[in-house]
């Protein structure tokens, strides 16, 4: 069973490493006035987030039905 948490954590912790990647790069603004950032670590880490929040209330329907059983 902890093997299914570890699966549904792994996703998670991603996503929250792309949050942090993103405040330690910051952004910053080139000579002719681009704006130069990472902005797909946003929604890379909010997909990963949801990803392991999906992954989550499977593996507690999964526990339920089997304890049900």
């Amino acid at each position: 069973m902890k093997k299914l948490y570890l699966v549904a954590m792994i996703p998670l912790i991603f996503g929250l490493v792309c949050f942090a990647a993103y405040s330690v790069i910051g952004s910053s603004v080139a000579a002719d006035g681009t704006l130069i950032e990472p902005f797909a670590l946003i929604p890379i880490g909010w997909l990963l987030i949801f990803t392991s929040i999906i992954i989550a209330i499977g593996v507690l329907i999964y526990y339920f039905i089997k304890n049900k059983l």
